[in-house]
């Protein structure tokens, strides 16, 4: 059994490029939006309301958001690697993902939680209905489907990282330091 004493010990440290051919980023931005769980309960239990609406079933919305999410993150570790190296390794790939796919989901439950209260609200036939309509769609959507929210879009999230760690990106070549200035035209390392 393999010890991990420091963060050096972890899997995934290698470090890691863009894979060179141009299927890489789509096939790795496919696979990762078919997260297992979402297509095998879509398959098992297939839902009864397709049409998008305020019924829609919650997987499907699910996947439409994984079919903006994945390219959109496979967009933002592109930058973050041009712009400053990083994320290098196939770890660093996956904690991104995760780390934004965490803060997605949060984002978006708490934008439905005031959304649904507002329309409460509004649907109300007075202010103390109004009152109580709020509460309990905040109780609902708010504190209940919070952790929930966040779980499931770690979960996602970390199967697109990883999908899009080993798919799109390959481990770099080693590149050996010029330290006497011999070897031309290689791109001296830090």
């Amino acid at each position: 059994m393999a010890r991990f004493d420091t963060a050096a010990d972890l899997p995934g440290q290698t470090p890691v490029i863009w894979r060179r051919t141009r299927t890489a980023i789509p096939l790795a931005a496919l696979a990762g939006v078919a997260w297992p769980p979402l297509i095998l309960t879509l398959l098992v239990w297939p839902p009864q309301n397709w049409l998008p609406g305020r019924e829609i079933d919650w997987r499907l919305t699910v996947l439409l958001l994984g079919l903006i999410a994945v390219p959109a993150g496979l967009y933002v570790i592109r930058r973050e690697r041009d712009r400053r190296g990083r994320p290098g390794t196939r770890l660093g790939i996956v904690w991104r993902f995760m780390l934004y796919g965490g803060l997605a989901a949060a984002v978006l439950q708490t934008l439905l939680a005031l959304f649904m209260a507002v329309v409460g609200l509004i649907q109300s036939g007075d202010i103390a209905q109004g009152f109580g309509a709020t509460e309990t769609t905040l109780l609902i959507y708010g504190v209940g489907g919070l952790p929930v929210a966040i779980l499931v879009g770690v979960s996602y999230a970390l199967w697109a990282g990883l999908c899009a760690a080993y798919i799109a990106f390959v481990p770099a070549p080693a590149t050996v330091r010029d330290r006497l200035g011999v070897l031309g035209n290689a791109e001296p390392t830090a």
